[in-house]
């Protein structure tokens, strides 16, 4: 979400500024207001040159998270303090861009800020839910273990994704070197034979004709095919980003789809589970749970379920009623979430049922996998050997009138 600055008056009349994040200018005055201040300016932060060109710094990947998360569960543990756990952990972290996000959180607590606060301004690495995990473990004086237990988190949920790019890295790639082997055959193999055809004379059989106009119109709008496939794909992202109705609309379709949604569906549920289970039993309130949960669902059906959700227990109802509702998830998770609210185990029941759909997707990915294969390889000798046959028609209608 966007950062923006404010300057504000209180009730007494001094000035006040800072800058907040939230997703548009309505949303900084209102919590403003809630504040007691009287919004008087309000607007966006500009990018300094550093994040103009972030794309050049070192991305800072999961796995070094991980490893910053135990070794600082493991220094409080042993009762070091925290800015030195800092100073330690940013001394030798050998990744840059995370080694300026870990010494900049120390300046920020040895000047008096809280952990979690320190942690806010660095949304990238450090998200709503490992912000609000750890501001519960000062809270509650269990900063080591809260931090252990975002480990683990950090690393199941690292492996949930791992699958799912798995699933879907094969498939593309066998489609892109597909469409790359035709379009070489089209644009440089084809012509070869034509040339030959033209020498011999003669009506050419109606499939080689099909593939040598095919042939033409790759080799005059090549440059403009592309253009309009990159086009498609571009706009395709864009209208996702800038609009909510379209982005609904293809999250629902996904949802859907025949081999890929109940894929999609099983990994809602394991990190919808996963997560929650972890912030329940860190002590997070359950309305902030999910809140945080809607807003990390990757989903908008799955997200505007949650708010739904949590909204319904607001009102008084349980978890369980709203979720069989919103008909997103499977009776067996409602159920399953019925019973940990009645017999007050629902840190357990979830974290079964994430254990439970995690081997879901495992299983589903080999079926994928073990599917695709298969059709992707017939698809593709079936294009590419009918455009040989194709070609060669003419070959064997030469060879009989010598014959």
């Amino acid at each position: 979400m966007p950062i923006y600055t404010w300057k504000a008056r209180t009730r007494q009349g001094s000035l006040k500024k800072g800058e907040m994040e939230a997703g548009n200018e309505a949303a900084v005055m209102t919590q403003l207001r809630a504040q007691a201040l009287l919004p008087m300016v309000v607007k966006q932060k500009a990018k300094d040159i550093n994040e103009v060109f972030s794309f050049l710094k070192q991305k800072i990947k999961i796995k070094d998270l991980v490893i910053f998360t135990r070794q600082f569960a493991t220094m409080i543990d042993a009762g070091l303090p925290l800015v030195q756990c800092l100073d330690i952990l940013g001394s030798q972290q050998e990744n840059k861009t995370f080694k300026e996000v870990i010494l900049q959180i120390k300046s920020d607590v040895e000047q008096g800020s809280t952990f979690a606060d320190a942690l806010r301004k660095h949304p990238n690495p450090f998200d709503s839910l490992y912000v609000n995990l750890v501001q519960a473990g000062e809270i509650g004086g269990i900063l080591d273990t809260i931090l252990n237990r975002l480990a683990v988190y950090l690393e199941k949920a690292d492996a949930l994704a791992r699958k799912v790019k798995g699933a879907m890295v094969y498939p593309v790639t066998v489609l892109v070197v597909a469409i790359g082997v035709i379009i070489m055959m089209l644009v440089k193999i084809i012509p070869t034979f034509e040339k030959m055809f033209e020498d011999f004379g003669g009506q050419l059989p109606g499939p080689t004709q099909l593939v040598v106009n095919l042939s033409h119109f790759m080799q005059d709008w090549i440059v403009v095919f592309l253009g309009c496939v990159a086009a498609v794909v571009i706009a395709f992202f864009q209208a996702r980003k800038r609009s909510p109705d379209f982005r609904r609309k293809t999250d629902a379709l996904a949802l859907k789809l025949p081999v890929f949604g109940p894929l999609l569906r099983k990994v809602a549920v394991a990190r919808f589970t996963r997560t929650l289970g972890t912030m329940i039993a860190s002590g997070v309130p359950i309305l902030d749970g999910l809140d945080i949960v809607a807003r990390t669902a990757g989903n908008m059906v799955v997200e505007e379920a949650l708010y739904g959700v949590k909204a319904a227990i607001s009102e008084g109802k349980t978890i369980a009623e709203p979720l069989a509702q919103s008909k997103v998830f499977p009776g067996m998770v409602v159920q399953m979430i019925a019973v940990g609210e009645e017999t007050g185990a629902m840190e357990s029941m979830l974290s079964k049922i994430a254990d439970f759909y995690d081997d879901e997707v495992d299983a589903a990915v080999d079926a994928l996998t073990a599917m695709l294969e298969p059709a992707m390889m017939v698809g593709l000798g079936g294009t590419v050997g009918g455009m040989l046959v194709a070609m060669y028609l003419p070959i064997f209608k030469i060879a009989d009138t010598i014959g």
